[in-house]
């Protein structure tokens, strides 16, 4: 079990590894604030503690891909319709 466990936490890192390569105040800060988090809880060894853990990663991946979609959202909003208050 915790075999199956280490291999979703890391997949979890990887994932948030990747996402914050676009993070607005730089990769190098998100992968700072990324690896001291997960050094902090690296001595977790309640199976339970670290599901509740990999669940609050997956909710924070979530969270990103929500901002950057906005932030592209945002961007092709302001490219291809122009502001009617002008």
């Amino acid at each position: 079990m915790a075999n199956s466990l280490r291999g979703e936490v890391l997949a979890l890192y990887k994932n948030l590894l990747y996402l914050g390569r676009d993070y607005p105040k730089g990769a190098d800060y998100f992968k700072r604030r990324l690896k001291n988090v997960f050094l902090k809880n690296k001595d977790v060894k309640d199976p339970e503690k670290i599901k509740e853990l990999i669940a609050r990663g997956e909710f924070v991946m979530k969270e990103l891909e929500a901002l950057y979609f906005l932030r592209k959202y945002r961007a092709m909003k302001q490219r291809y319709y122009s502001d009617t208050n002008n």
